[in-house]
């Protein structure tokens, strides 16, 4: 049993898409100068995450939402597998993230919040069939794979540029293709439209929405951190807000908003995080 914000899930936690029980991660202190060559020897003592729980079931969203430091991009990294927790457990597709790490990556899809690992003096194409094979995907499979969601990306001959020439923005999109190019069981993603113009954001959602999450027999779930409000209303079932690393409601923001009596989920953020919004003053004419 599982209860949190007046939420009750009752699952076994093979159930679960994503499942973290009392999560903690704390890091040494940032050193400088010869100092740096302590740090992996240095008694952890900065927390970023207490004590999260969490389940994402099959199928559904769910939205990280914080201030920067708020723990969502250290949570992320550790269910894709990046970091070792320093207490607590994560499973992803009913695998320990700690323990069976080969057996979770082969079920995840993971977009990094700023995205590095392409090999820049290769091609866009030519990365996502390197990447796809590690994946055990047919050539076949992939080079229709990659021609339909190139064209869904608007990618166009982007795909057959090496990525050190193309921008931030198109090297964004790639990474989404990338994430999803596997059609996997559970998609993370850190800020998935930060570098996207106003128009590639929209489209992106909407095949977040439709293509992915609304797919009949593919349970793909979804995990996302993100800023844009209107992004996480639009796809998130629940949302969770994270302050100083701890949980604080987690709820759908439409039960979040009524249960405070809120009109926007802006509002609604900055209340629970004990923030005041300032009220803009009109200019008086001269």
């Amino acid at each position: 049993m599982f209860s949190f914000a007046g939420n009750v899930i009752s699952s076994r936690v093979t159930d679960f898409a994503i499942s973290v029980d009392s999560l903690e991660k704390w890091f040494p202190p940032a050193l400088s100068g010869w100092r740096a060559f302590l740090q992996p020897f240095a008694t952890a003592i900065t927390p970023a995450l207490r004590g999260i729980s969490l389940q994402v079931g099959q199928g559904e969203a769910v939205a990280l939402l914080g201030a920067n430091g708020a723990g969502k991009t250290t949570l992320l990294r550790i269910l894709a597998t990046l970091l070792l927790p320093t207490k607590g457990s994560a499973r992803l597709a009913g695998h320990d993230a700690v323990r069976e790490p080969a057996a979770v990556r082969r079920q995840l899809g993971y977009h990094a919040g700023s995205d590095r690992g392409f090999y820049s003096r290769l091609t866009g194409r030519e990365n996502l069939q390197f990447f796809g094979r590690l994946n055990h995907l047919s050539k076949d499979y992939l080079d229709a794979r990659i021609r339909s969601l190139g064209e869904q990306f608007k990618l166009g001959e982007a795909l057959d540029r090496q990525v050190r020439f193309l921008s931030s923005g198109t090297i964004q999109r790639l990474s989404l293709l990338r994430s999803v190019l596997h059609q996997p069981r559970v998609l993370l993603l850190d800020e998935p439209t930060r570098s996207l113009d106003a128009i590639a954001a929209a489209e992106f959602r909407r095949f977040l929405k439709k293509e992915v999450l609304s797919a009949q027999g593919t349970g793909t779930s979804l995990l996302f951190a993100s800023h844009m409000l209107p992004e996480i209303e639009f796809l998130a079932d629940r949302v969770a807000i994270l302050q100083q690393g701890a949980i604080i409601a987690c709820e759908a923001p439409a039960a979040l908003k009524a249960r405070h009596s809120v009109a926007t989920l802006e509002e609604l953020f900055f209340r629970l995080t004990g923030h005041d919004i300032q009220p803009v003053e009109e200019p008086h004419p001269a």
